[in-house]
């Protein structure tokens, strides 16, 4: 059995579709599922940062969850080049809910154990103006790795979102300055459940919103009219550490509750200025 899969490509965050009804994806096969891959992105303390973004790698089927080693089998993985428009992709026009459609392609039923996110070498940020390279550590070329384990159903239809923590994976090298690659990623089924909300003023932008994950840390930035959305939570009671700019005060949302499948929205929160 084989299942089809979209995959798509956001900044911050994305939301998933799940479907039975054959009538809806005629171009769906008895045995055959539809995914939309979404890369979703916490922007860092960059004006730009821009990735060249050549292809995705899905590594699917039946595959032994005992076997932790990526292993050579090519017949295991199928490659979905990017053709959806320019590969070079600003992953700070992609917070809140935008996307980018990254490809499709069909894929053996059961699971998805691994992603490989193929970038080319021109790559780049920008900060107050100046444009720095930034460099791909060499041990990165086969791609940017995200282990996961997400089951697919034939006959389904599914988002499933890759999350690029850009503060946490561009650093500055001390003494040489280079600005280096060093990438935190993360994903989950779209389905899965999360926190929305808006911080203000707009003048506070950018601010922000993070939350504790199994012991990480995630975080993600207010887009430009200061909405933030966090994705791929489990059910439980989680706190949100809101962090402006210097000239406002932080605050902490205690007590958010989140349910299965469900975005909670928080009321609005308007920040206070440092006196």
């Amino acid at each position: 059995m084989k299942k089809y899969i979209s995959y798509l490509m956001t900044a911050l965050i994305a939301a998933v579709s799940f479907s039975c009804d054959f009538n809806d994806s005629p171009s769906l096969e008895e045995g055959q599922a539809r995914v939309n891959f979404y890369l979703v992105d916490a922007p860092g303390d960059f004006d730009e940062v821009w990735v060249e973004v050549l292809a995705l790698r899905v590594k699917a089927g039946e595959i032994d969850l005992a076997d932790e080693e990526d292993g050579d089998d090519e017949s295991a993985w199928e490659e979905i080049p990017y053709e959806n428009g320019s590969q070079m992709i600003n992953l700070l026009d992609l917070t809140g809910n935008n996307s980018q459609l990254l490809g499709d392609a069909n894929l053996e039923a059961g699971s998805i154990q691994q992603l490989r996110l193929i970038l080319g070498e021109n790559n780049y940020v920008v900060k107050d103006g100046e444009e720095f390279p930034l460099k791909t550590p060499s041990a990165q070329q086969s791609g940017l790795k995200i282990k996961l384990y997400e089951e697919i159903e034939a006959g389904n239809s599914y988002d499933l979102v890759i999350d690029f923590d850009v503060a946490k994976s561009i650093v500055v090298a001390g003494n040489s300055g280079n600005v280096i690659l060093k990438p935190v990623l993360r994903a989950y089924m779209q389905e899965t459940a999360g926190i929305m909300g808006q911080v203000l003023p707009l003048e506070a932008q950018p601010i922000s919103v993070s939350t504790t994950v199994d012991g990480e840390v995630v975080t993600t930035f207010t887009d430009t009219d200061g909405n933030f959305k966090i994705q791929g939570l489990e059910p439980g009671t989680y706190s949100l550490l809101i962090t402006p700019e210097e000239g406002y005060v932080p605050v902490t949302i205690d007590g958010v509750v989140v349910e299965e499948g469900e975005i909670t929205q928080v009321d609005a929160v308007t920040l206070e200025e440092q006196q």
